[in-house]
């Protein structure tokens, strides 16, 4: 059978100004519950927040560490030079003859001497722009200079009409195309 009654001990005897003294197990007084709502609250936002930031990186939408795209540098813009030290060759590539001469009329004009401009026909008569083709990168000024005296020409830098005998002469080629006919290019000729 238990005991009701135990002996006193030094437990027993408490001074009356103590408070509260032992192990409580009721809830803090100070504690309000509007500050564990806000706890609550913000746990759930910074949850959602990583949640949502993961699966965004995740599924590739955001990058961490983005690669920079490459910039597309401008091309320099030459200046056009009239530089009659060159030879110029005049290749007409049409089906009308006397285009070669009159260009060439047209630079001799500006200024180039008689005997450093060639006029002659091409290989084919169905070449669509007039370009003229200048072999080294330093020759484009001195191309496009060329390609305002006669009005206007595309340019473009090539070894194909440059002198076999001397890969060193300075030479610019005109190659005349069908834009300078007297005919448009898609135009039938009259029966």
């Amino acid at each position: 059978m238990p005991r009701t009654t135990f002996p006193r001990d030094r437990f027993d005897d408490l001074p009356a100004d103590a408070g509260r003294v032992g192990a409580h197990r009721a809830e803090n007084p100070r504690m309000r519950g509007w500050v564990v709502l806000f706890w609550a609250v913000l746990a759930t936002v910074v949850l959602i927040a990583v949640g949502i930031f993961g699966t965004l990186l995740v599924s590739g939408r955001v990058v961490l560490f983005p690669t920079p795209e490459p910039t597309v540098a401008p091309l320099p813009i030459v200046t056009p030079v009239v530089d009659t030290a060159f030879d110029v060759l005049v290749l007409n590539a049409t089906p009308e003859s006397g285009l070669a001469t009159q260009t060439k009329d047209v630079v001799v004009a500006a200024g180039w001497a008689e005997d450093t401009v060639l006029a002659s026909e091409a290989g084919s008569t169905d070449f669509a722009e007039t370009t003229i083709y200048y072999y080294l990168p330093e020759d484009e000024a001195a191309a496009a200079g060329l390609a305002e005296v006669i009005g206007g020409a595309r340019i473009e830098q090539s070894d194909v009409y440059q002198p076999a005998e001397d890969p060193q002469a300075r030479q610019l080629t005109i190659v005349i195309g069908l834009d300078r006919t007297s005919t448009p290019p898609d135009a039938t000729p009259a029966p």
